[in-house]
């Protein structure tokens, strides 16, 4: 809807300039099907693809870089993370032991050190699969890679551009990477822009839904607890492990409850390593401007994008930065506890 009237907005400027050219009334060659599909693509290329939100000035939402997908540790071993402030978008998974693990976005901006980067997982392939994105890791289990390289997922490991060890840290906390140096290695001739990661929209399109201050997602182990800032109009993640003033600026939380499986092998410790299956169809919870909306989602296959809906039809995320959660649907291993 939103990118409906975007582009209204933009074919009648269009015509508003073109019969300011002059009083020939001639039909130009410009006003055709390619000149409208032109139309529609600066319109699609004027917001961003993890955000929703406008491009500012004349720049364009074509990159020469994909989305980039840094895996970063989510433990309080990781603290301070580096990086978060910059992001568009960030989802949290599960990995073993009831921790998470983040996938953290970025496109409209690429920041410089980032950290500390940990291991993929395969529930990463449903999660960046759909963005085109090249993960940034430090590595991952043979049969992960296996099914990573599979599903066609280029990705950047130790070793490569920018990676280095952060001495004032212990291992395996102390890898990080300079995504300004690792994101040259990803440069296309062509600039380019993914297709929308969430279904975007505007606030005023959403139901009203209930009121919902507070929220914490549990994950078994770790309990990711937010509130949400009236005056900032903002979601504040209250144990974040996010350096002081790095922190991600949440403008919704998206909860997307679904199924875990078993990845077929154990970590280093023995535990199960678990994977989230970000396919199929399951419920969907939006926190934004203090209100809950309750809906599903719905995805056909782990490279297809995300629907959302509401038994009134279809449900958007406001244009903005957006916290996705993957909290596991079976009781013992997540849960989501909503405040007012």
């Amino acid at each position: 809807m939103r990118r409906a009237r975007l582009l209204a907005s933009t074919l009648v400027a269009a015509s508003l300039v073109l019969s300011a050219c002059g009083g020939d009334d001639k039909k130009s060659d410009e006003d055709g099907p390619e000149a409208q599909e032109i139309a529609s693509g600066s319109v699609l290329d004027s917001t961003w693809p993890l955000t929703g939100l406008p491009v500012e000035g004349d720049d364009s939402a074509a990159q020469d870089h994909p989305v980039i997908v840094a895996k970063i540790d989510n433990t309080a071993s990781s603290s301070p993370q580096q990086g978060l402030g910059s992001a568009d978008l960030v989802v949290e998974e599960l990995v073993e032991g009831g921790v998470t693990r983040l996938a953290v976005m970025f496109f409209s901006k690429i920041p410089g050190e980032v950290g500390p980067v940990r291991s993929m997982r395969a529930s990463d392939i449903g999660i960046v699969k759909p963005a085109g994105a090249t993960v940034v890791t430090s590595g991952a289990a043979g049969v992960t890679i296996d099914r990573i390289n599979k599903a066609g997922i280029k990705f950047i490991q130790e070793g490569g551009p920018g990676f280095f060890r952060n001495s004032s840290r212990s291992a395996p906390y102390n890898l990080f990477a300079d995504l300004k140096k690792t994101v040259k290695s990803t440069e296309r001739d062509e600039a380019a822009r993914p297709d929308d990661y969430l279904p975007w929209g505007d606030a005023a399109d959403l139901p009203q839904g209930q009121p919902a201050t507070t929220l914490a997602a549990s994950f078994g182990s770790h309990t990711t607890n937010w509130s949400y800032d009236a005056q900032k109009k903002k979601y504040v993640n209250e144990n974040t492990f996010a350096a002081k003033g790095d922190e991600f600026p949440a403008d919704s939380v998206l909860v997307l409850r679904v199924k875990v499986g078993d990845a077929g092998y154990t970590d280093p410790a023995g535990n199960p390593v678990p994977e989230s299956k970000f396919e199929g169809r399951g419920q969907a919870m939006l926190f934004h401007d203090g209100r809950l909306i309750r809906g599903t989602w719905t995805k056909k296959g782990l490279g297809d994008s995300l629907t959302l809906a509401t038994k009134a039809g279809e449900l958007v995320v406001p244009a903005g930065r957006t916290w996705v959660e993957l909290v596991p649907v079976d009781a013992a291993n997540g849960s989501v506890t909503v405040g007012k």
